[in-house]
């Protein structure tokens, strides 16, 4: 009903908009950045963010923008798991069948990436989402696993993506070793009052409006309730259109925002 209302031709604030359609703000050009020197340099990547942010959204536009001559994408998403799971989880993910012991395996993805690199002049890139939950276990053994040659070449590339708790525990003297082999490291921290507004008006422009729909006090509020956080703000974006569009207006201002505000129980 709303996409009618205001004339737009497709929902703007989904989440399923295409890469090449996406805002590109500061923090995402800055984390990209990062991502694009770790292509070349190779080695660990730490991105970081509260929940949100663009943390997956950055992973996906990346990975869609490797050339699959070149690189050999492997997306973990689930890190609440064991040792044993997550080694079977990489092999799958590099087109290995895993053996039945850890040492088998150890070995086999260990082969696998030589391979990718020596043989086929292709650069694995292991992206680990949701890294906050990796046992320290599993940290433990992500440095043993691309260790090569007496840690003296990196043949592959390990972006691990969490949220900003992560930090505090890699910071740990346990896991100093793994610290220590991070190359680049950037934490996202989500749309500036500016680029708030700037990001609603380009949805809007994309999908068809092009006058001005939310007034200047309504782009204040938008931002301070969204906190930055892009899944919050298409939410609450979403739910003025839909309060505006029953309502019958063509102007959405702060008493919209609120309604809708109190419609996802989000506190201002």
């Amino acid at each position: 009903m709303y996409k009618a209302f205001y004339g737009l031709n497709f929902d703007p604030f989904s989440k399923s908009i295409e890469s090449k359609e996406y805002f590109r703000s500061h923090d995402f050009n800055e984390a990209l950045s990062r991502l694009e020197f770790l292509k070349t340099a190779r080695g660990f990547g730490l991105i970081t963010g509260e929940p949100g942010v663009g943390k997956s959204f950055l992973l996906r536009y990346f990975v869609d923008s490797l050339n699959p001559n070149l690189f050999k994408p492997v997306y973990i998403p689930i890190s609440t798991l064991t040792v044993m799971n997550f080694y079977r989880a990489l092999c799958n993910g590099l087109g290995i069948i895993p053996a039945h012991k850890k040492v088998n395996m150890f070995k086999q993805i260990q082969e696998s990436i030589y391979t990718y690199h020596h043989m086929k002049n292709i650069t694995p890139v292991i992206i680990v989402d949701e890294a906050q939950f990796l046992t320290n276990s599993v940290l433990d053994d992500l440095r043993l696993i691309f260790n090569f040659e007496m840690d003296s070449k990196d043949y592959a590339i390990l972006v691990l993506a969490g949220q900003t708790p992560f930090i505090t525990q890699l910071s740990r003297q346990a896991h100093e070793a793994l610290r220590q082999r991070i190359v680049v490291n950037y934490c996202l921290h989500g749309l500036t009052k500016d680029e708030t507004k700037e990001y609603v008006k380009s949805r809007l422009d994309k999908a068809g409006c092009f006058e001005p729909l939310f007034t200047d006090n309504a782009h204040e509020l938008l931002f301070s309730s969204s906190n930055g956080s892009i899944r919050t703000l298409n939410s609450l974006v979403k739910m003025c259109l839909v309060t505006g569009a029953n309502e019958k207006l063509k102007s959405i201002d702060e008493e919209i925002v609120f309604m809708a505000l109190n419609e996802l129980n989000i506190v201002a």
